[in-house]
Formats: C-alpha cells, structure tokens, sequence
C-alpha cells in the first residue's frame, strides 16, 4: 500500500449555483453498514522544502498500472461540512471549497482532464461535462467529535448519502470535512493531511480542517491561507477519480496513486469560472511526468 500503509501504521466569488444545503437535518438512520478497509493516497505532511518527499520520485516508481477495476466516468462530488461548528466560519472554507467544485469540470478546467487518459475495462475514463460539485451540506444535527475514527468517517459519508438522497456507487465522491480544533484519525499527529478510501458503497475522503496544521498542510504555499484545502483536497478528488476503490483501479508499481507520485512538487494555480486555487500537478503517463494540464 506504499505510503498509504506507512502513515496508517503512524496511528472568493460567492456559492456556486446547484448546491443544496441543510441548516437541520433530521436524525440519521442508517441504511447500510460502512466497512472501510483502509487509508489510500495519503496526502504527508510538507516539510516546507518543495523537494522533500518521504516516497520514492516518480521516475522511480514509473508509470501507473492498471489493476482492472474502476475508474469514475462522470463525477459527482459531494461535500459535507461536519458538525455544528461549521455554523461559524470565519475563514470562508465552506465558499472556498464550494468555489473550488463549482469551477471544476466546467470548460475552463483542464487540470481535472488529465485524468482522462486513465481507462477502465468499459473503455472510458473520467469526462467532464460541467461542474462536478453535486451537493453541500451543514451537518450541524450535532457536533463533530473531538477524535473521529476511521469508521466514524465511513458512517459520516453513508450520512451524507442518506442526506442527498442518492445510492452511492462508482461515479461518486463524499468529501467529509471536519471542523476546526478536531482531529479526525488523530490528525494531524499521525503525519498526513488527508486521505481516502472506499466504504462498500462509496468513495470517500477524510479532508481534516488542514488549516491546523499552517504550512505543513499548505497554508500560504502559493497564494492564501486557504490553499491547503485546495491542494490537498484536489490531490484526494484527482486519485478518487482515477482509484475509486483502492487499489484496483491506476496505481504505480509501488502502490502510490497519481497525486503521491507529484505531491507538494511544482504546486502552481489553476484559473476556474469560480475563481484561481492552489494545486499540485498529478501523475500523467501520456507526459511521463507530473503534469498541471491536459
């Protein structure tokens, strides 16, 4: 599982258009069982030098490798923002993050379309037809705990897909965002700024509030504080699109998806319809390299 199993062992344009929100929802019901099964794409604390990595270079672990599995054709990403203390959000993550998905996939994306060239045995790869941002959530029912476990995660996700009111399946991506001064799978003490994973039902992603952590999760590498939440959050999304369900999807030899392969390397902008984000580049086996464009 490359760096995924070696850092599991350490423990602003306004709201984008088609969002759904929820100020009280009611209580949840469970109608199916999360079973997650690991922490994938692993997302390592920066050191603060652009070179430093704590994984093989890419040229090392060579051109990612099909495994036979799925890969996610249309996108649908939802984004739920965890417990009543995102009913203050000084920093605007919520606009950011929401900004962030209301622009990719549209036209103007061709950071999203690298990923195109990864098929899967239906012949197809990611397409992208219009923002891929398919709901936005304030779970605010109660707060979120201090020290969520990885299956706390998993039944937040299977909330969110009894909130939406949709199945699950391949094509999507829940992005559980935790508060600020929580620390989701003991972030950020055990090294890693997010990761994701696949529950039996769904992609999801633990994205902490990566803000904590400064600069060691991105926080004014390229141009805000908010630029963590892009980078990392944009490295989880890219290696969900291409790995739904780890690892049977596009992975290199040495099980790293393709943001581990060009994590925190050449970090630039990406100019969307809802404005300029941070991002790192992601593994492009056309370009034998890490690359910010199709």
């Amino acid at each position: 599982m490359g760096l995924a199993g070696a850092v599991a062992l350490l423990g602003g344009l306004g709201v984008a258009t088609g969002v759904t929100a929820s100020a009280a929802p009611a209580a949840h019901t469970h109608h199916r069982t999360a079973h997650p099964h690991g922490r994938f794409g692993v997302v390592p604390m920066h050191s603060g030098t652009a070179a430093t990595k704590t994984h093989r270079a890419p040229a090392a672990a060579g051109n990612l490798i099909y495994n036979g599995g799925p890969v996610q054709h249309n996108v649908s990403v939802y984004l739920i923002f965890w417990g009543s203390q995102w009913d203050s959000d000084g920093n605007g993550v919520q606009s950011y993050m929401q900004n962030l998905f209301g622009g990719l996939g549209t036209g103007s994306d061709t950071w999203s379309t690298v990923t195109s060239q990864y098929t899967d045995n239906s012949g197809s790869g990611p397409s992208f037809n219009g923002a891929v941002l398919a709901g936005s959530w304030v779970d605010d029912s109660g707060a979120a705990p201090q020290a969520a476990s990885q299956q706390d995660i998993a039944n937040e996700a299977e909330n969110g897909v009894q909130h939406f009111g949709i199945n699950g399946g391949t094509d999507v991506q829940m992005v559980v965002l935790s508060p600020s001064g929580t620390n989701p799978d003991n972030f950020p003490n055990a090294g890693f700024c997010a990761w994701h994973d696949w529950d039996g039902n769904v992609s999801y992603t633990n994205m902490p509030y990566v803000l904590d952590a400064g600069n060691g999760c991105g926080a004014g590498s390229v141009q805000s504080q908010l630029d963590g939440f892009s980078i990392v959050e944009g490295h989880e999304y890219a290696e969900s699109l291409t790995d739904p369900q780890p690892s049977s999807g596009w992975v290199a030899s040495d099980g790293e998806e393709n943001g581990d392969l060009c994590a925190w390397q050449n970090l630039g902008t990406i100019n969307l319809p809802t404005g300029t984000f941070a991002m790192q580049p992601t593994w492009s086996n056309a370009a034998g390299g890490c690359a910010m464009s199709s």
